[in-house]
């Protein structure tokens, strides 16, 4: 995705650690978020991206490093923090005893939102999502892919700054999904910025304007396309062959195709 970016930064992570035991989820972790792009977080499960999406947030705190977003620290500024930002959970984490709509009512609320202006905003977004017949169902009783639209809903009410979304397509059908990367599209045009995090590099490719490649907790490659094309050494590759390049994978894997390719009798033909 071409475009231009404001070089302004609304998100700083420099050398962030974070363990759990043993286990370092998050090692040595830097990027910056723009003001006006939407980033993605691409690896594969386990590489650490939710655990960088809770430091952010203030969920969990870093052992070593230091994050900024919005130049306040989530150790001390977690609620001016999270009044800017909107949140999309892999599980949806929403009040399942409750209907959308007093999800929709509780959140308004708690955000002080302007009644008419909400309710204007609510009706756009579920006739965009076909949601418009959950609306008064018990959030227990839907779907992933329905409840993961109530969750994503619930995000945008308040127009935030920044959008944080973890897997926000996990569940939906293709009209859906796609209605949800034209929202993203939207909302950083208008200049909000997006933190996307996905193991898809589909979606990552589609999506995002630019990527940080994460493996094991480390970054290996931050970038546009094109610049990690240049730095895979792969001009014109798609995201699959850089990543595999990147995260030195790609002998592995054509060594597995051409294992796999002899025990069927395929090894001649291509």
């Amino acid at each position: 995705m071409d475009k231009v970016i404001l070089e302004k930064r609304i998100v700083e992570v420099n050398n962030v650690v974070k363990t759990f035991g043993e286990v370092r989820a998050v090692d040595g972790l830097s990027f910056t978020v723009n003001s006006g792009e939407i980033f993605g977080l691409l690896g594969p499960n386990g590489a650490g991206k939710t655990t960088t999406v809770k430091l952010i947030l203030g969920l969990l705190e870093a052992d070593e490093g230091e994050i900024s977003v919005f130049d306040m620290l989530p150790s001390t500024d977690e609620m001016a923090i999270k009044q800017k930002i909107g949140y999309v959970s892999e599980e949806p984490l929403i009040y399942k005893s409750m209907t959308p709509k007093e999800l929709f009512d509780f959140t308004s609320s708690i955000r002080k939102l302007n009644p008419k202006e909400t309710t204007a905003k609510l009706q756009r977004y579920l006739e965009s999502l076909e949601a418009e017949q959950y609306y008064d169902k018990l959030i227990a009783t839907l779907s992933r892919g329905n409840k993961q639209k109530m969750q994503i809903i619930a995000s945008l009410l308040h127009e935030p700054k920044l959008l944080i979304m973890d897997e926000p397509l996990t569940g939906l059908d293709a009209k859906s999904a796609k209605i949800v990367k034209e929202i993203l599209e939207l909302h950083a045009e208008n200049g909000g910025s997006v933190i996307f995090s996905t193991h898809i590099l589909e979606v990552a490719e589609d999506v995002c304007d630019r990527i940080c490649i994460i493996n094991k907790g480390k970054a290996i490659a931050t970038g546009t396309m094109k610049e990690l094309s240049k730095l895979a050494d792969k001009a014109g590759a798609d995201l699959e062959e850089i990543f595999l390049k990147l995260t030195q994978q790609d002998e592995s894997v054509n060594l597995i195709i051409s294992n796999l390719r002899e025990l069927t009798g395929n090894g001649g033909n291509r």
